[in-house]
């Protein structure tokens, strides 16, 4: 028997960042969606556990013994599997991929073996890091803390967007080094958030008094990154363009699923290098 998870792509709609404390590590504030555009696993039970990789982004998978599949399942003790990991989003661009995946493969491991605890993936997915957790439930969350201390989001409609990567590295170590160094604003503020967004135009009105207080350094050290928030900016229809994570991936959100797909052909015309996709946020990710 075999088993297909979705591992949707991580959306930070904004990111508010304060100081590092003495440990260097930083408090943040963001706000969480999921995306209908990702990549999927499949999984079936075996003998030795395995792990192969295809899809348009296999080459970026790093080492698969030191893949966030195989780090998750060890951490889990789940019984050995299967698994095949096709790879459709750009490695390292912010989307939460790795995480994402591991998330997955963790769903798939409850899924073919009953005798897995919710206990036993959910720590496993802590220990992956400060996302584990939210790509494990792949669900709107407002992450607090370094990014472990979820809350519920609150309600919100369906987002159109396109979301652009150009296909340059943003290490996260180099932007928040960067960021360090800058005049950023250096607060993890909650905003006053409603209980629920009515409709994509209130939401919009919201996200415009938020910020990515990662973006500013982000684009001094990958001017691309600026390239493509300009881009998705310019489509008509564009209710507003951000980065999401440390980068290299923006997105813009659209009133209307046809106007984000009318803009994602336009960009991905002019710019046949880059990694574009229209998607829906905070739809039924791991439905897709």
């Amino acid at each position: 028997m075999s088993l297909t998870e979705f591992a949707p792509a991580k959306v930070n709609l904004f990111l508010h960042v304060g100081r590092p404390g003495a440990d260097g590590r930083h408090p943040v504030c963001s706000l969480v969606v999921f995306a209908n555009v990702g990549d999927t696993l499949e999984a079936e039970p075996t003998a030795v556990p395995a792990l192969a990789v295809d899809g348009p982004f296999a080459d970026q998978a790093g080492p698969l013994a030191d893949n966030l599949v195989t780090r998750a399942l060890a951490l889990a003790e789940t019984p050995p599997m299967r698994v095949l990991l096709c790879k459709d989003l750009p490695a390292a661009s912010g989307l939460g991929g790795g995480t994402a995946d591991a998330g997955a493969a963790l769903r798939l491991a409850a899924r073919l073996y009953p005798e897995v605890t919710t206990d036993q993936i959910e720590t496993a997915a802590r220990r992956l890091g400060a996302d584990g957790l939210m790509c494990l439930h792949a669900r709107p969350a407002l992450a607090e803390g370094e990014g472990e201390i979820l809350s519920a989001a609150p309600v919100m409609p369906v987002l159109p967007a396109v979301l652009i990567n150009p296909g340059v590295p943003s290490p996260t170590g180099a932007v928040y080094r960067a960021y360090d160094l800058s005049d950023g604003a250096f607060t993890a503020d909650r905003p006053d958030l409603p209980d629920r967004f009515m409709n994509v135009a209130q939401f919009v009105d919201f996200q415009r008094l938020q910020r990515n207080d990662l973006a500013a350094p982000a684009i001094d050290l990958a001017p691309e990154i600026g390239k493509a928030l300009a881009a998705v900016a310019a489509r008509g229809g564009c209710l507003l363009a951000r980065m999401s994570g440390s980068g290299a991936t923006v997105f813009g959100l659209f009133a209307t699923p046809a106007e984000a797909e009318r803009a994602a052909a336009a960009v991905a015309a002019e710019r046949p290098g880059w990694w574009v996709r229209s998607c829906l946020l905070n739809a039924d990710a791991t439905a897709a």
